[in-house]
């Protein structure tokens, strides 16, 4: 038995695909699937269910993941243990990123980084929040920039980097820019510009929605919040984008408060509450939080 072969299971569970899991630890997905096997024959069990559309653990692959989070821990604590006594970090990193996000200066704080630690390998993955999340739960992902709500998601710490409203912007000369406020039941009435399923804005108007019983008509999704605002002033639209975003496109675009209820997110430092991260995880998590506290 491998440690590789615990951290690929673990792995694979946590994404429910041998493809997304192999792509998400930087490594190819036959090897994860072949190492896998291996464990399986070893062990003398099947661990994965493989013939549903979402690879889920056997009953046996849940118990043997839980024992293998704890071995995988212990190993973690003694390297962190070992590398702090001699005074060197070592080993390896890995930062998410939420992508289209310009809210902090990643390379900045990578390079920063790199240059205090220069013995420890540094990833950058971009996803959508959610992603981003399933990647700090599964210990692939050790400090993650994600959009959230107003409060912190379950199991996971976080530092506010920006809070702002999320306000709809609808071009200059759309009849709409004679108000300064718009009901979401109202707005939900329009065709919407929204960004995909997964990320943080998109998240509280599903859930505002939901709440009232409204269903909002998106008819375009971008990742890009320019990509959005600029689907408005050519009238595709009314594109739901951080009050940031508006303010940088107030000569096409005109902002309107959003009302009953408001909605406003958060862009934040994410990192697993209750982990145990490595010496270089701790560093990386220090550093950043560091870095984001400064004026």
């Amino acid at each position: 038995m491998e440690l590789r072969q615990l951290e690929y299971l673990i792995g694979v569970a946590a994404d429910r695909n041998f493809t997304r899991a192999a792509a998400r630890m930087h490594v190819a997905q036959p090897g994860v699937s072949a190492q896998i096997r291996r464990l399986e024959r070893e062990l003398g069990h099947e661990l994965l269910d493989r013939s549903g559309r979402d690879v889920r653990p056997t009953e046996v692959g849940a118990a043997v993941i839980e024992h293998a989070r704890a071995a995988l821990a212990s190993i973690a604590s003694a390297r962190a243990v070992a590398d702090e006594f001699a005074g060197l970090l070592r080993g390896r990193v890995a930062v998410g990123m939420l992508s289209g996000c310009n809210s902090a200066d990643v390379p900045r704080l990578l390079a920063d980084f790199h240059h205090r630690h220069p013995a420890v390998d540094i990833s950058l993955t971009e996803s959508a929040s959610s992603d981003l999340l399933a990647g700090l739960h599964a210990r692939t992902i050790d400090l993650a920039i994600v959009a959230v709500g107003p409060h912190d998601p379950e199991g996971i710490a976080t530092q506010t980097i920006v809070d702002e409203a999320v306000v709809a912007v609808v071009r200059s000369d759309d009849p709409l820019a004679t108000r300064s406020s718009i009901t979401l039941a109202r707005l939900c009435e329009h065709d919407l510009i929204s960004l995909p399923r997964g990320t943080g804005i998109r998240a509280l108007l599903d859930n505002a929605c939901a709440a009232l019983g409204l269903m909002p008509r998106i008819v375009f999704e971008a990742s890009d919040l320019q990509m959005q605002a600029d689907l408005a002033s050519r009238g595709l639209g009314i594109a739901l984008v951080p009050t940031s975003t508006a303010g940088a496109n107030e000569k096409t675009l005109h902002a309107l408060t959003i009302t009953r209820p408001s909605l406003r997110g958060r862009v934040a430092l994410a990192w697993l509450a209750n982990g145990q991260p490595t010496a270089a995880g701790r560093a990386l998590i220090r550093t950043a939080r560091a870095a984001l506290a400064a004026p």
